[in-house]
């Protein structure tokens, strides 16, 4: 009885381990600099020539103003850009 117990145990443990894996592997997305979308004082950084960085943005979509997004959605967002002299 007290085999049968310690191999029950044993099995929950190795399927809690397993069914947590995914979140304890779990990689963070990718991140890409999208310029043009952020806000008055709210870009990441390197607002142009003037500016010392984040949150030094003047107007709002200031096209050499950028914010990090997860990769691949820049270019879905109204006025993103990937470089900017777009």
């Amino acid at each position: 009885m007290k085999d049968k117990a310690l191999l029950i145990g044993a099995v929950a443990a190795a399927i809690s381990m397993v069914a947590l894996a995914p979140i304890a592997s779990a990689e963070k997305p990718k991140m890409e600099k999208c310029y043009g979308i952020a806000k008055a004082h709210q870009n990441d950084c390197a607002a142009g020539p003037g500016t010392s960085c984040a949150g030094s943005s003047t107007t709002d979509g200031q096209k050499n103003a950028w914010m990090l997004v997860p990769e691949g959605t820049c270019e879905k967002i109204v006025g993103g850009s990937l470089s900017s002299s777009n």
